[in-house]
């Protein structure tokens, strides 16, 4: 059996399946007799939801590569002690006395900062670790030293670390030139410009001075590039145990690095383990601010484009569906007259504006993925490897479909109404 919608003056009949909603057979015929707009207007969606797709994916990667670079030398949050601070001396009563008895006029010099470990550093780690968002944390000591080759010496940021905690944060072996990243008490791992000034290689000797006095001789054990030449200049890695012994802070640390699942969250992870512990917390986002502002904007700006691309997409939809109105006045006018109701009207344009955004949001979503693989083919860097990885991932394509599904819905709804409002007598008399 098959279902048949009249329409004077129109091509012959197809037929459509029995069990195939009246809505939908009177959708499908309408697009099928304007091939030509409905072929434009599924070019237009494929177009809009393929550029969507393809800068989605290009700035989500973009993203995810420059936060991976920042991350790659640092924690997501850092824990360190309070800073130190002088406070004027009070006085109950008297001629020089203020409010809240402050000496009036009083000069108050800043400290002079002093190494000083994390109180009960223990008991804050395990607080830390019981949070559903903290992965990993790793305690550290640092402090300034000084790096003694023959005649040859440098300033340097020494860090005290157990390897197994610390390089499940920053991923240091695979920043590794020369040598190993693992170390023992009696070596150090320092960075490719220290190693250059100082003339050394793995398996050289230094001795390390710290400025409280301590002085021991460290195997080079391993050499790194971080990717920054002050960073390979001024950093060196030793075992926890060699840092408390040569900066005179026996069993203590001063920093806890920690990592967390999500990224984007680290500050206001770092803000509740600070309420919490009473420990000063700063997250990557806050001690690089300027970065996380520009990656900010980037988002924005992705926003505005997909904005655009689908205001776009609906109004080519629109318009394409004002003019079917128009064109379809008199077949609606008689339908109208046999019987069809309003809501059906309304939904044969709606499903008019469904079906163009779904078919064209499939293309759309096929041509995007191609874009993207051929992208990632040609964007290489000069060792032929790609410029940044690219995930396909298919929440993205999901998200478009459903996007330009409400989208065609939108975009038809006006058209619709305006069919449904139509007067079938006024309508078939033209």
């Amino acid at each position: 059996m098959a279902i048949a919608v009249p329409a004077p003056g129109a091509a012959p009949v197809r037929s459509f399946p029995r069990w195939l909603p009246f809505e939908w057979i009177v959708a499908v015929r309408f697009l099928r007799e304007g091939r030509m707009q409905t072929l434009f207007i599924l070019t237009g969606v494929a177009v809009g939801v393929g550029v969507i797709i393809f800068m989605s994916a290009l700035l989500s990667g973009l993203q995810a590569n420059f936060v991976r670079r920042v991350l790659t030398g640092q924690p997501h949050i850092q824990l360190v002690p309070p800073k130190e601070v002088a406070r004027p001396l009070r006085q109950g009563s008297g001629p020089h006395a203020g409010s809240g008895g402050a000496i009036v006029g009083s000069i108050v010099q800043a400290p002079m900062q002093r190494l000083k470990g994390i109180d009960q550093w223990q008991s804050v780690a395990e607080v830390v670790r019981s949070l559903p968002e903290v992965v990993d944390v790793s305690a550290g000591l640092t402090g300034s030293a000084l790096a003694v080759r023959g005649d040859a010496s440098r300033a340097i940021s020494l860090v005290g670390m157990e390897p197994q905690q610390y390089y499940r944060i920053v991923t240091l072996p695979e920043k590794i030139v020369a040598g190993t990243a693992q170390i023992a008490s009696t070596d150090i791992l320092i960075g490719t410009e220290l190693a250059s000034d100082l003339g050394v290689v793995v398996g050289d000797k230094l001795r390390i001075t710290s400025a409280t006095g301590g002085d021991i001789v460290l195997t080079i054990a391993g050499i790194f590039d971080l990717g920054n030449k002050g960073a390979n200049l001024r950093n060196a890695y030793v075992a926890l145990r060699t840092a408390q012994s040569l900066l005179g802070l026996p069993g203590g640390v001063t920093i806890l690095d920690v990592t967390v699942r999500d990224v984007y969250t680290a500050e206001d992870v770092a803000q509740r383990i600070s309420a919490r512990t009473g420990v000063e917390a700063d997250s990557w986002i806050h001690t690089n601010e300027q970065f996380f502002t520009a990656v900010k904007a980037q988002t924005t700006a992705n926003t505005a484009i997909r904005f655009f691309v689908a205001l776009s997409v609906a109004l080519g939809i629109a318009s394409v569906l004002v003019v079917s109105v128009v064109q379809k006045s008199r077949e609606i006018g008689i339908l109208r007259a046999m019987g069809i109701s309003r809501g059906q009207i309304l939904r044969v344009f709606l499903l008019q504006g469904g079906l163009l955004a779904i078919g064209g949001a499939v293309v759309g979503c096929l041509v995007g993925a191609a874009s993207l693989v051929i992208w990632q083919q040609v964007a290489r860097n000069p060792d032929g490897t790609p410029l940044f990885p690219l995930v396909l991932d298919p929440k993205m394509f999901a998200a478009a479909l459903v996007l330009a599904g409400l989208t065609g819905l939108a975009a038809a709804y006006a058209p619709a109404l305006r069919a449904a409002r139509l007067d079938p007598g006024v309508a078939i008399r033209g």
